[in-house]
């Protein structure tokens, strides 16, 4: 069977994912579509980051948030995916915590979360990290990153 990287890629187009900003003191930010829970007692989650400027930002801060996104999201999870997009601004609902990490008021949920280990494969780093606090924000829709599109759907009762 044949393993290359181009039908890896298209196989994980297939699978829907749901979306997030992570973002750190600088302020610093990318999009992510791989977050995972790992742990519940204790909390801890994982996802992974390529090989760039806000990727190795992210990689070497000591504590982050990780920005669970919903439907009214799809313009700022753009932003964050692509060089040069607006980051941080106001429009986008940005707040910062008395601890110094950025985070959007408006998402579904914000966790900080400090990394308890990074694990370098390829050009990519998986970081799996405790989860220190949990910011409920309004229930909404979905946004999930399929086929390289952001798609909302909203929920029934919402």
């Amino acid at each position: 069977m044949e393993h290359s990287s181009d039908r890896f890629k298209a196989a994980f187009r297939r699978y829907p994912t749901g979306v997030a900003v992570v973002s750190a003191p600088g302020p610093v930010g990318l999009t992510v579509s791989s977050v995972s829970s790992v742990s519940a007692d204790p909390p801890a989650l994982s996802f992974s980051v390529l090989d760039s400027p806000s990727g190795r930002a992210i990689v070497g801060a000591p504590s982050l948030v990780v920005n669970l996104l919903g439907t009214d999201h799809a313009d700022l999870a753009g932003d964050f995916a692509r060089s040069g997009g607006p980051r941080f601004t106001p429009e986008q609902g940005w707040s910062t915590l008395p601890t110094g990490e950025p985070f959007l008021a408006g998402a579904l949920a914000s966790l900080r979360v400090e990394p308890l280990h990074q694990v370098r494969v390829g050009g990519s780093t998986v970081i799996v990290a405790a989860v220190t606090e949990v910011l409920l924000g309004p229930v909404s829709g979905r946004l999930v990153h399929h086929d390289r599109q952001f798609i909302t759907t909203h929920s029934e009762g919402h």
